[in-house]
């Protein structure tokens, strides 16, 4: 019913353009700034992204000979790799691999640390009994002697105790909601201990006003954005984890989730375009370079995936894991959402400068957008490594403690891991910006605009771009 897939028929009627048959009514000049915007609140339900692709029909065939295939390859490779859930194991009663139950703190009270039952063993609040825990209760502090209530699983409404040193981070409160771990071959009275504390409440209530504050701030497209952020996590949960517990190459299933993730939250967010097919296109390049050195230099680091805790665990329950392979698919999937940025802010850079001046070349809208293009590197590279030294600044810090010098500090795994995965994605990002742009700017300023009637006689050059402009835009 409409005659082209990117603009309803009445927008094609005001304008007095047929784009889809390439008939070219009278244009108009007398439109308004105010009423162009009126109008684009209007059909504020469009996904696109400001001016829609100024592109020919040729050219849409193009790209799509390009990403349908890809896009085919894509979900044929979930439906061969798709995981039929986690397989199952032993658990350990290590670290997150336990029995967990919701618990409540029932009654707090103080007692002498050198009278709290200590030869029961029970550790305090998650933590062993040693150290200045032992020189508290020699000393004579002042503990807390928690109960505390299990409210789930089998064992609901039955009790235990816990003693709080007076020197540990975390102070049980009555009323106070926590997870508690469950140790069946333990003794009866140690089956049960503090483990965390229940943060359901407040981070549900921060993921509301997340999701309110995009929803407010960016309307319809920000019901889009969350709804290709839960897509994300559903991929992820469902398919990327599950994968790769089940034996699958680690790289094969982060590049094909990655993949999924790209195509469905661009097109969502931003419309099934010949701009956004560009972005997608962008983006594509980008990840199989940092896919490339990411395995290049991973290799050559010699960095094996198993710098910590939760990753021995994870070899340690399933060692047919690669772990370096982990680590390379983590990098792949950590740089996919700044790439998506980026890519996409490039190719509307490039458009916005062709709607302004049609006649510019492919090298003049190159020129331009990766000027546009340098400050974005700086913000992004500058963001990126900012973000991981702040999740690494404990470890930072230890060595700073240690008083280690710069080349040992670096050259330690757990430090050279994260200088790599930062390196590398910043390496794919920078080159995603001239890849994008060039991409970019060869698409759009191949279709060139075609004769229209000449401007009235006295028209100002800024009016008669606006006119332009407000012709020129397609759906």
């Amino acid at each position: 019913m409409e005659q082209h897939p990117y603009q309803p028929p009445e927008q094609l009627q005001q304008d007095g353009l047929e784009q889809g048959s390439g008939h070219r009514g009278n244009p108009r000049h007398g439109h308004s700034r105010g009423h162009e915007h009126a109008h684009h609140r209007n059909h504020g339900h469009s996904h696109s992204h400001g001016p829609a692709t100024p592109v020919s029909k040729h050219l849409r065939k193009v790209i799509a000979a390009v990403l349908v295939p890809f896009s085919a390859a894509v979900i044929v490779a979930l439906v061969l790799l798709w995981p039929g859930g986690a397989p199952p194991h032993q658990r350990t009663g290590v670290g997150f691999d336990r029995q967990t139950q919701q618990a409540t703190v029932a009654k707090v009270v103080e007692v002498s640390c050198g009278s709290a039952n200590a030869s029961a063993g029970t550790p305090a609040a998650g933590t062993s009994a040693t150290g200045d825990n032992r020189a508290a209760r020699e000393t004579g502090g002042i503990c807390r002697k928690a109960t505390i209530r299990v409210d789930t699983g089998n064992d609901r409404g039955r009790r235990f105790t816990e003693i709080v040193q007076p020197d540990q981070s975390r102070q049980l409160h009555q009323g106070e909601k926590v997870v508690v771990a469950y140790e069946p071959s333990a003794p009866k009275d140690l089956q049960y201990s503090v483990t965390d504390v229940n943060r359901k409440l407040p981070v549900a209530l921060l993921a509301g006003i997340f999701a309110l504050a995009v929803v407010v701030v960016g309307r319809m497209r920000g019901v889009m954005a969350l709804i290709a952020l839960a897509v994300s996590f559903l991929i992820l949960a469902l398919f990327i984890l599950p994968a790769i517990l089940q034996g699958s190459n680690p790289l094969v299933v982060a590049v094909i989730g990655a993949s999924a993730i790209m195509l469905i939250a661009l097109y969502l967010c931003h419309g099934l375009s010949a701009r956004t097919s560009v972005a997608v296109l962008g983006t594509l390049i980008s990840l199989a370079m940092i896919g490339v050195l990411g395995s290049l230099f991973i290799d050559w680091a010699a960095l094996t995936g198993n710098t910590d805790d939760s990753t021995g665990l994870i070899h340690g329950l399933y060692p047919s894991i690669d772990m370096s392979g982990l680590l390379l698919a983590g990098v792949i999937i950590g740089s996919l959402g700044v790439l998506d940025d980026v890519t996409v802010t490039q190719t509307s850079a490039v458009w916005e400068l062709h709607e302004a001046n049609p006649s510019m070349g492919w090298r003049g809208l190159y020129r331009a957008g990766i000027r546009i293009g340098r400050d974005h590197i700086a913000s992004v590279v500058n963001t990126l490594v900012l973000a991981y030294a702040g999740a690494a600044l404990p470890l930072l810090l230890l060595f700073s403690i240690a008083q280690s010098s710069l080349a040992t500090v670096a050259n330690s795994e757990l430090v050279a891991e994260e200088i790599v995965r930062t390196l590398v994605g910043s390496i794919g990002l920078v080159a995603s910006v001239p890849v994008t742009t060039a991409l970019a700017a060869l698409v759009v300023s191949a279709d060139r605009p075609g004769p229209s009637t000449p401007a009235p006689a006295g028209a100002q050059p800024a009016q008669a771009l606006g006119s332009r402009r407000g012709r020129r835009r397609k759906r």
